[in-house]
């Protein structure tokens, strides 16, 4: 382990976190790199830490806490180094396993290396994690936003992230579209226009099945009741379609015991209600079309149900299903308008990158947007945590931004590490002060009677009602 990246020195009394057999150790001086991002950045990191620190130190008595490290990205980094991310930061990282990050500028015209972009690549951070849970008294454009508690599973290497793509007319673009045209689409009436740009869309079980896998365990380790596989797989077949069947082969061939898929509940739900009920007729109540199906397709019907009733109608039938977590799947233009209509008959959604970026700030708005939507990218031996907004540059030093995102995704953090009640104690106090009414501006001028606090302030108030909030729990 070296003793100093970007000219500075790694803590003398820190230990770095270690990673091995799936498990992290973790000592009482964790060395954490943190970057405190640009813009307003500055402020909400200042009340951040405070706020972290103060949880550690309420739970832990002096027994723990965390030896913070900084590292640089972003407009500090290009004026301390020329670089918009060095290495080191990188190396430091990766070398440290758990970090922590503000928001940060990308400069008009590009040629900055965008961190996100990179550490995802050097590390492999595959899951895109953002919880979506609202917190009483914060201004909502819903009628019952109480009802949002979803975690969102996004993959974060594949599909359209990838970006493999060519601009239209170009030579490239031309070559691989005669290249479709007259060989992969030869004989079909498809053909795609000559003037085209055309993207790549990858998406493998390997990296479904081990979003999938986090997602699920995510969900047994927090005692919920169902996760849903988000994907287009009625009109993208053989890419969200198997996204969709490759997660549902997952969870049967590695969680078994623990989890029945939908259909499976109504097969082992219809033979209950009727104990009579034969294979054929109990087909007919799955797949209310199968007497207009073609033979071979409704003798598939009937296999299955004999399949699931001989596989786990001992382990899951009379009514033990019902405890299991429920794996299931929707489309994902249905799931953006039954999370606005019944939120809380959702708590995981598992999703291809691109369903899951536009869902997770869909469910953002909902809790009172991005300033209150914290976010993490992990994969295995590491995870990075992050404001999930922007840098708001005209509102930078004046301590007046929320810091709130941040704050939530450190609570996020410490439940990774295992410091649970840390987590808690940070979630608590700032619950507990928006209830209060003592909020920043953006959410002060959306609350009736509330009162307006400095950055600064908000964090003091936080830590005033971590205790508090532990008490009323």
């Amino acid at each position: 382990m070296r003793t100093s990246y970007n000219g500075v020195a790694v803590p003398a009394d820190g230990q770095p976190i270690e990673y091995s057999g799936d498990q992290f150790r973790i000592g009482d001086r964790p060395i954490i790199p943190y970057i405190e991002g640009d813009g307003t950045g500055r402020d909400i990191w200042k009340a951040s830490r405070r706020v972290f620190d103060a949880a550690v130190d309420k739970v832990y008595g002096g027994k723990r806490r965390v030896a913070w490290y900084e590292v640089f990205a972003g407009e500090t980094a290009f004026e301390k180094f020329h670089e918009w991310l060095p290495q080191d930061t990188v190396d430091a990282i990766r070398d440290f396993r758990v970090a922590i990050k503000g928001p940060l500028t990308t400069p008009v015209g590009g040629g900055i290396r965008s961190l996100n972009v990179t550490l995802r690549q050097v590390l492999d951070l595959y899951a895109c994690v953002r919880p979506c849970r609202y917190l009483q008294g914060v201004p909502s454009p819903m009628r019952h936003p109480e009802r949002m508690n979803i975690v969102i599973f996004r993959e974060n290497t594949e599909d359209v992230y990838i970006g493999i793509e060519w601009r239209a007319n170009t030579p490239e673009v031309k070559k691989l579209i005669e290249f479709l045209n007259s060989e992969m689409l030869k004989g079909t009436k498809k053909q795609i226009r000559l003037d085209s740009a055309v993207g790549i869309k990858p998406i493998s079980p390997f990296g479904t099945k081990r979003l999938v896998r986090r997602a699920i365990r995510y969900a047994l380790e927090n005692n919920l009741r169902s996760v849903t596989l988000v994907h287009k797989g009625n009109i993208q077949k053989f890419t969200e379609g198997a996204f969709r069947d490759w997660g549902y082969d997952l969870a049967r061939e590695e969680f078994r015991s623990q989890i029945v898929t939908e259909r499976e509940s109504w097969i082992l739900g219809n033979i209950e209600r009727e104990p009579g009920l034969s294979d054929e007729q109990n087909a007919a109540l799955i797949e209310p079309g199968l007497a207009h199906m073609a033979p071979d397709a409704r003798a598939a019907v009937v296999a299955e149900v004999k399949q699931v009733l001989a596989a786990i109608g001992a382990t899951h039938g009379k009514g033990q299903w019902k405890k299991k977590l429920l794996i299931n799947d929707r489309i994902a233009d249905s799931i953006f308008q039954q999370v606005v209509t019944r939120a809380d008959e959702y708590q995981v959604l598992a999703t291809p990158n691109l369903n899951g970026d536009y869902i997770s700030d869909a469910c953002a708005a909902q809790i009172g947007g991005l300033g209150m939507a914290p976010g993490a990218n992990i994969g295995d031996g590491y995870g990075v945590f992050e404001a999930t907004h922007g840098t708001a540059p005209k509102y930078a030093d004046q301590d007046v931004i929320n810091p709130a995102s941040v704050m939530l995704s450190g609570a996020m953090m410490f439940d990774f590490m295992g410091w649970k009640e840390v987590a808690q104690r940070i979630e608590g106090g700032i619950a507990r002060t928006i209830h209060q009414k003592r909020v920043t501006y953006d959410l002060e001028r959306l609350m009736e009677g509330a009162t307006k606090l400095k950055t600064s302030e908000f964090a003091t108030a936080i830590i005033e009602n971590m205790d508090l909030a532990m008490a009323a729990r």
